[in-house]
């Protein structure tokens, strides 16, 4: 998150009437809910687990085992259940 100088950016009026409520320190300003991204969408991480769990449930139903699927993701054996089973 990048801070900005509120004068900077601020209408002059606005900016003075923040000032009569809040002075010198930060305040936070969040995404509007409707603008808001989903959890992992703008890194990419999102679709790197997506292509993850598939290659998972790929390499599980060719035949490798859940123990050996845990060791080569380095993941528990728990973890790669939920991947496989899941809906």
């Amino acid at each position: 998150m990048k801070y900005v100088n509120a004068k900077q950016i601020l209408p002059d009026k606005l900016f003075r009437e923040l000032q009569g409520y809040f002075q010198g320190g930060y305040i936070y300003i969040p995404i509007e809910q409707n603008r808001q991204k989903s959890w992992g969408e703008v890194s990419g991480y999102r679709r790197e687990l997506q292509k993850r769990n598939a290659q998972i449930t790929e390499n599980f139903k060719a035949g490798v085992s859940v123990e050996k699927l845990a060791e080569k993701y380095c993941l528990s054996v728990h973890a790669i259940r939920k991947i496989i089973y899941q809906k």
